[in-house]
């Protein structure tokens, strides 16, 4: 197996997933589809099939057995090994310590705003803001309804992270509708842009 296998973005996340327990690659696939966006963005069968192999080939899980559910084929059900395990820590240790620029389509979008022109700006802005807000009350209702029925801090604290980086963009966006408005964000002319 290609040594970049082990490169996929998708190895932390199977990893902890073995971590919380045993499991078949089709329960660990459904379990990234149910974890968000970013988690479901990568998470295909065919990636997850080829970076459960590659786990297994480099000695980091290891399968433990078969099982049937109904008429379903069977399924090799697999194990995080010891190996694996300290695989995740350092994965883990050097994520959280190392603060990298992290671009996104939003990122890559913003670049260009300007080709939007102040009118067309002002209006996605503002529908993203608007959509932001809404997506950030529904998280807010689940995350009050997980600590109401006595989840651990640290079992949400990715949660509370993604609702304080939603919550500075909101804000980021509303300020910058707010300069579109009144004039004070310098646009180019169309000369200045050509």
């Amino acid at each position: 197996m290609p040594r970049r296998a082990l490169d996929n973005p998708l190895v932390p996340d199977l990893l902890g997933l073995l971590l919380e327990g045993d499991a078949h690659p089709h329960h660990l696939l459904a379990a990234l589809k149910a974890g968000g966006e970013a988690r479901a963005t990568a998470a295909h069968r065919g990636t997850v099939y080829h970076t459960v192999t590659a786990l297994a080939e480099a000695g980091w899980i290891a399968p433990l057995g078969r099982e049937r559910e109904g008429n379903r084929p069977e399924r090799t059900v697999y194990t995080l090994t010891p190996e694996g395990r300290a695989e995740l820590v350092r994965r883990l240790d050097a994520e959280i310590r190392d603060p990298r620029r992290e671009f996104s389509r939003f990122l890559g979008a913003v670049a260009r705003l300007g080709a939007l022109g102040p009118r067309g700006a002002e209006s996605a802005l503002t529908e993203r803001a608007t959509r932001l807000g809404t997506r950030i009350a529904k998280d807010e209702k689940r995350l009050a309804e997980a600590h109401a029925q006595g989840v651990p801090r640290l079992f949400v604290i990715e949660a509370e992270y993604a609702l304080t980086l939603a919550r500075a963009e909101h804000d980021w966006l509303h300020g910058l509708v707010d300069e579109i408005r009144a004039g004070t964000l310098a646009w180019p002319t169309a000369k200045e842009s050509a």
